[in-house]
């Protein structure tokens, strides 16, 4: 118990070493706490912690707090239920990865999401999530459209298709985000940074890469 009361110190360091003893001696007892601090936790390498610590628990304990947590109407908890659902892996995860969830307003909701969604996929809907995918192109800033970016080229060639088809798209920051993303399949040792240049030229010019 002393363990639990530590994750709520004003102490960011002893929140991390409350969390590493959480996941080091793991009971069943700590996870509604681990799930609820997720929500909450100001520092992203506290969150990390937090996530490992669920990740040492049953899963028939964690999932359904997590699947909860994933509508909530808080977004760091959506986030972090998200991240924490693509580290344990588990499959019976995927129905709760919607449509919605994959178009979070959040950023970073989405970005969680989109990793998420990637792992959790079963066999054979690759092409499908890829489409949904897809439709967040040109989406956000730098970091938010190479997440997607990555999210695609994991699914690998599953995506070409839904990708191929937005280099066509009218929208210009469409059409670029797809184009770099192409590129960066081709090439993944190509920077996000200049495949988005390359990919304007190509764009400006009416291209599709």
């Amino acid at each position: 118990m002393r363990a639990l009361q530590a994750l709520e110190s004003d102490s960011p360091s002893v929140r991390l070493q409350a969390a590493l003893a959480v996941g080091t001696s793991p009971d069943p007892g700590f996870v509604g706490k681990l799930v609820e601090r997720c929500a909450v936790e100001p520092e992203f390498y506290v969150r990390e912690m937090l996530t490992w610590a669920l990740t040492r628990h049953a899963a028939a304990r964690t999932l359904p707090l997590l699947l909860d947590e994933v509508r909530s109407e808080c977004a760091q908890a959506r986030s972090q239920a998200l991240h924490t659902l693509s580290k344990t892996g588990d499959r019976q995860a995927w129905p709760a990865i919607t449509p919605a969830l994959l178009a979070d307003a959040d950023d970073e909701v989405a970005r969680s999401a989109w990793r998420a969604a990637v792992v959790l996929v079963p066999e054979g809907e690759e092409p499908a999530l890829a489409v949904v995918l897809a439709t967040q192109l040109g989406r956000g800033e730098h970091e938010t459209q190479l997440s997607l970016s990555r999210a695609l080229i994991a699914l690998g060639e599953e995506m070409l298709p839904a990708v191929g088809a937005a280099t066509t798209d009218p929208d210009p920051r469409v059409r670029t985000h797809a184009i770099a993303t192409g590129r960066l399949w081709r090439d993944p040792d190509a920077g996000f940074a200049s495949a988005i240049e390359e990919a304007k030229r190509v764009a400006a010019l009416g291209g599709a890469g």
